[in-house]
């Protein structure tokens, strides 16, 4: 945690109380709340069975994969930007505690998304121009390749290198390294399928839900 934390002497009381909040704003399911709300029932129970924006996107659509792409980006976006303004510290802690959250949120029995979009909202939180090139590393990859979970996964492992190079500020480079090392865990399955060719690719068109 020495990493991740530069304040001396820390106070661990204030940093668990910014975890758990940061936490319990990650948890917050907004693709599957959008999809309930959208007449879809539960999107866990289609498509990849994820409640993050690219299942939305193949069982309800661009409109409500957008909004839930949103959401999910604010959910981490909002608390890091507002425990930045007292000191980075917080806003790494409150940053991972959201990210924890989205990928392990207590409500859904610790069974959340992947993580990528909170993951980018808080980023920009942080460091606008780190998230920046983040999101446009994803983009890149996305047009080439078709590949969601393979744009996250490129976008993300350089995104430790956008951090050091950008703004020389190493603890921004480890915190990114440690979002970049859970999100390729989080996709060890699209990892399999990618390699196996069974990967499916990003399509704009609606699907009908099983």
């Amino acid at each position: 945690m020495s990493l991740l934390l530069t304040l001396h002497p820390v106070s661990w009381p204030l940093v668990l109380f910014t975890f758990v909040c940061g936490y319990l704003s990650g948890s917050v399911p907004y693709g599957l709340i959008l999809g309930k709300l959208a007449g879809l029932g539960d999107i866990r129970q289609s498509g990849s069975g994820n409640i993050g924006a690219t299942n939305v996107l193949r069982v309800g659509g661009k409109s409500l994969a957008l909004a839930t792409l949103l959401l999910d980006a604010l959910k981490g976006a909002i608390p890091a930007l507002i425990a930045k303004q007292v000191h980075m510290d917080y806003g790494i802690i409150i940053g991972l505690g959201a990210f924890i959250g989205h990928i392990f949120p207590v409500w859904l029995g610790f069974r959340g998304g992947k993580g990528v979009a909170v993951a980018l909202g808080v980023t920009l939180a942080l460091s606008w121009q780190v998230g920046l090139i983040t999101c446009l590393l994803w983009l890149a990859m996305a047009l080439i390749s078709k590949y969601s979970s393979l744009s996250a996964l490129i976008a993300f492992a350089l995104s430790p290198l956008a951090a050091v190079f950008i703004t020389g500020n190493n603890q921004l480079a480890v915190f990114m390294l440690l979002l970049a090392a859970m999100i390729w865990m989080k996709h060890h399955g699209n990892i399999k399928r990618l390699l196996a060719g069974t990967e499916s690719k990003i399509k704009l068109k609606k699907t009908a839900a099983p």
